[in-house]
């Protein structure tokens, strides 16, 4: 069944306590390991080592990004609008998923399966409740920009609509990250090196398919959708605004219906479709491997999942969980000045915002930018 180079039994070693030659897996943790990971050699240690340090770079700027992040959104007053609940929701998610990496950076470091299951499960845990929260926290940032943005006057949420939003996050995430944790459905388990851990999708029986088909189809195609909807909705919206203004602009034989127009400047409604492309290629980078590789290993064939090939999507989802803070700090010129209030030393040199009540598009604009996983 398994590859003759790899040797099963375990030995009493000199340096340490029994382990499984062959991977560095202590005899009495094989029980947690598929069996799958087995078959493939040992990788080597310079691989482990390359992927420790990479997720340490990950780590330091992820957590320095989204913990400005939190930190400005929460003590600026500016800031702190209901919208804004959701990018602070966001941010947490990502920074929590980064909290997790000391667990594989010791793992990497020490070439497998250190720490053991009890760390596995912490791991695993952290990583789905983050990644899942992120997901559907981006599907309701793009129901509240398509709800201000269609419906300017009336379209806006309550800060009590946005804390019963957040809430409701929360109870629809955490039913698919306590059930593998409890061993209800599904369970969480070491993957590719077996430095990392996540929900089961190798073992080859009915319960598992069903809890990986379930969880692909309301953990990733129902955020998805929502995503790709809402912000098809927003483009759609804002073009034919801007053709609208147009219209009218030239029947008034006038250049621009606003004022303090900036000829130089992109329009609007590029400004928001790139927007919008960029937070769907985000979420579609981040998450869209790995639930390519659970599908694979549910349905398909299970010889194409390499250890290496594993770790990559792990790679987008840390990626994406770095990016999402620069992308405010691009896009968001209230979050640069109080960040530039706050640290004068980056030297960030941003000008006040002038307002423009006239335009409703330019408003859209200033609003605080979609974010995503």
């Amino acid at each position: 069944m398994f590859n003759d180079s790899i040797h099963w039994e375990a030995r009493v070693l000199p340096a340490g306590p029994p382990r499984l030659l062959g991977w560095n897996v202590p005899a009495e943790e094989l029980v947690h390991i598929p069996e799958h990971w087995l078959v493939f050699p040992e990788p080597n240690p310079s691989l482990h080592y390359i992927l420790a340090l990479l997720y340490i770079l990950f780590t330091f700027i992820a957590l320095l990004g989204n913990g400005l992040v939190i930190w400005i959104f929460c003590a600026a007053k500016s800031l702190r609008t209901p919208s804004n609940m959701f990018v602070v929701n966001l941010a947490i998610c990502d920074f929590a998923m980064m909290m997790k990496t000391p667990i594989f950076i010791y793992n990497s470091f020490n070439t497998g399966f250190a720490l053991g299951n009890l760390a596995c499960q912490i791991f695993a845990t952290i990583g789905s409740l983050s990644g899942i929260g992120a997901a559907v926290t981006n599907a309701a940032i793009a129901y509240d920009r398509y709800s201000t943005i269609a419906r300017p006057l009336d379209g806006k949420l309550s800060r009590g609509q946005v804390i019963l939003f957040v809430g409701l996050i929360w109870v629809y995430v955490l039913p698919w990250v306590l059930m593998p944790a409890m061993g209800v459905w599904g369970r969480y388990v070491p993957e590719g090196f077996l430095t990392s851990c996540s929900f089961d999708y190798l073992t080859d029986t009915a319960e598992t398919r069903y809890f990986v088909l379930t969880l692909f189809i309301f953990s990733y195609c129902v955020p998805m959708s929502l995503i790709v909807y809402y912000y098809s909705q927003i483009v759609s919206h804002v073009v034919n605004h801007e053709k609208a203004l147009r219209e009218q602009a030239k029947k008034m034989n006038v250049e621009s219906l606003r004022s303090n127009a900036n000829q130089n400047a992109q329009s609007a409604e590029i400004r928001i479709a790139k927007a919008a492309i960029t937070i769907c290629f985000l979420f579609v980078a981040a998450w869209t491997p790995y639930a390519v590789l659970a599908m694979i290993g549910a349905f398909g064939n299970k010889a194409l999942l390499t250890p290496g090939v594993t770790m990559i999507p792990a790679c987008f989802c840390k990626s994406v969980a770095c990016i999402d803070p620069y992308v405010y700090a691009i896009s968001h010129p209230k979050y640069r000045l109080e960040l530039q209030k706050r640290l004068p030393w980056l030297e960030l040199q941003e000008k006040p915002i002038v307002s423009d009540s006239t335009s409703t598009t330019t408003e859209t604009v200033n609003a605080p930018p979609p974010a995503s996983s």
